[in-house]
């Protein structure tokens, strides 16, 4: 149990936090959500003790050990995976350190013996002798291939590093979890994998993630901070959404009847908890939700982006056909040859790789951003492109406020007309005056879907769209693209963006590339498509 008391936390004149009591249970994983800047991740820090509150405290019940993700990867660089992972455990690092130093003194004498007993009992009490083989166990089970284990943490690379450190995490069975997007780099099996661990995992947990799949598979509370308060939820993120937006429009009318409105909240409760899984969390939730009061379903007071694509023209018969396109880096890894394909009306394709990079890669040429090594393509004549790509920062150079900055992309260049689409986009009042040169990354990346939303154009190409922005505008761009009756083309690590909007996977390797039209979990589970994917990546099998 960990419990927040009175917590305040104001930096000068701002307030982040202001009277907070809140109270996390065992047995619960608590997804805490908010917008961009708005203490998410210093909410962590205040729980984990790294940052003192300015008012207020944080307790844990007797004898509790807290466990917190790291986010400094070199913290360790000087030492072994696997002790990296035991240190998990501080308090059984501790006993292990102590006794192997008492063992290693060349006058060992009878008060190091008595010593040593001690740390033995203490170190046998907390299941010591298996830490070696758990440790190992856990780094396999997250794609750490055993070879790796006695290597220094320094001669790893940065996704063997985020595996290893999420290891150190979950070690030694936690009384309290706290972890800070621990889905950051890691491949879909391993993020299947570790929402399984968090579903059995029966004591505290506590997340941070723009991950809306991986929110949904663990949580059973949500914890939504908004105007320097702290709300709690019952529920994952998705019910969260669903209720607190039907509360919305049910305050909105004024006609229904105060009995109606229970009802359909009432009947809401019910089909998300019939439809829950029978995952422990998921059957925890369901518990939770058919103990919920219609009552404490409260709309949300978050603002969601307008995100609303038009095309001035629809597509023709002819939209894209690729030709046996190849491309290697200036080093000579090969990240794709002989991908060929051709795109039909109405197609959403999601685009994957094992390599990052190849996906990039492909977008810059089929923009004519760069050059492939071999191959062709061919867009159609009706086709009118809207490229939003992974790296934005040349359009930011100049020292243009929003206004004259959105209006280089307009035929339309008044300035009622250029406001509109910074609106949509939540910038208003004097926001649209700041410098283009000083935006944070999630300013940056609202500034591009306007300039995308200028465009009318009728095939939408997307580079890893929802990178910097919070749930929010994730979710209206996911909802913008579901909409959406034209083509696109895009490549995300955001499952349930991927799940909702493509009707076509492709998946580029090193040897080709795998096309199915079907949804992008059928894929994943598709047993004979895993086999071909194994296949197609000689040299990335364990990657």
């Amino acid at each position: 149990m960990l419990q927040v008391t009175n917590l305040s936390l104001r930096y000068g004149k701002r307030v982040l936090f202001e009277e907070v009591n809140l109270k996390f249970t065992s047995g619960n994983c608590y997804g805490i959500i908010g917008a961009n800047g708005a203490g998410k991740s210093t909410f962590l820090k205040i729980l984990s003790g790294e940052i003192d509150p300015t008012t207020g405290q944080v307790s844990m019940g007797p004898n509790e050990r807290m466990s917190v993700l790291s986010q400094n990867h070199f913290a360790f660089d000087d030492c072994q995976v696997l002790q990296t992972v035991i240190m998990g455990n501080r308090k059984l690092w501790d006993i292990l350190s102590e006794k192997d130093a008492i063992y290693a003194k060349p006058d060992f004498n009878d008060a190091d013996g008595a010593r040593a007993a001690e740390l033995e009992n203490l170190f046998a009490e907390m299941d010591g002798w298996d830490a070696e083989s758990n440790a190992a166990n856990l780094l396999s089970e997250l794609g750490v291939k055993e070879d790796l284990h006695s290597k220094l943490m320094s001669e790893l690379n940065g996704k063997e590093k985020v595996r290893v450190l999420l290891a150190q995490a979950l070690f030694g069975n936690p009384d309290i979890l706290l972890l800070d997007e621990p889905t950051n780099d890691l491949d879909v099996e391993t993020i299947t994998w570790l929402e399984d661990f968090l579903a059995d995992f029966q004591n505290t947990v506590i997340v941070v993630s723009h991950d809306r799949h991986f929110l949904d598979a663990v949580c059973t509370h949500i914890a939504d901070i908004d105007f320097a308060k702290i709300q709690l939820y019952t529920g994952n993120y998705n019910f969260w959404y669903e209720s607190s937006q039907l509360a919305l429009r049910q305050r909105s009318d004024q006609n229904k009847k105060v009995e109606d409105k229970r009802k359909e909240l009432q009947d809401f409760i019910e089909r998300f908890s019939a439809n829950a899984s029978k995952s422990r969390q998921a059957t925890s939730r369901k518990k939770l939700l058919d103990k919920l009061v219609v009552d404490e379903i409260q709309p949300s007071n978050r603002k969601y982006p307008g995100i609303i694509f038009k095309a001035e023209r629809d597509c023709g018969d002819q939209i894209l056909h690729v030709e046996k396109l190849s491309k290697a880096t200036a080093d000579g890894m090969q990240l794709f040859s002989d991908i060929t394909f051709t795109l039909t009306k109405g197609d959403k394709v999601a685009f994957l790789s094992r390599e990052p990079m190849a996906v990039t890669a492909f977008f810059n040429i089929l923009m004519n951003e760069d050059q492939a090594d071999g191959g062709e393509f061919n867009w159609g004549s009706t086709i009118t492109k809207s490229f939003l790509p992974n790296e934005n920062s040349k359009f930011f150079t100049g020292e243009y406020n929003l206004v004259d900055w959105l209006r280089q992309f307009s035929q339309d260049k008044t300035e009622t007309y250029v406001r509109g689409f910074l609106g949509k986009m939540l910038f208003s009042g004097e926001e649209v005056l700041k410098k283009s040169n000083v935006l944070s990354g999630g300013e940056k990346a609202r500034c591009m879907i306007s300039r995308m939303m200028l465009t009318n154009a009728n095939c939408l190409v997307l580079d890893e769209p929802t990178n910097h922005l919070d749930l929010e505008s994730i979710t209206a761009f996911n909802d913008a693209l579901k909409d959406w009756k034209h083509v696109a083309l895009f490549t995300s690590h955001d499952h349930a963006f991927v799940e909702t909007v493509a009707n076509r996977i492709i998946e580029i390797t090193p040897s080709g590339v795998i096309d199915k039209r079907m949804t992008y979990d059928e894929y994943l589970a598709d047993e004979n498509i895993k086999t071909l994917r194994a296949s197609m990546y000689p040299a990335l099998i364990n990657a």
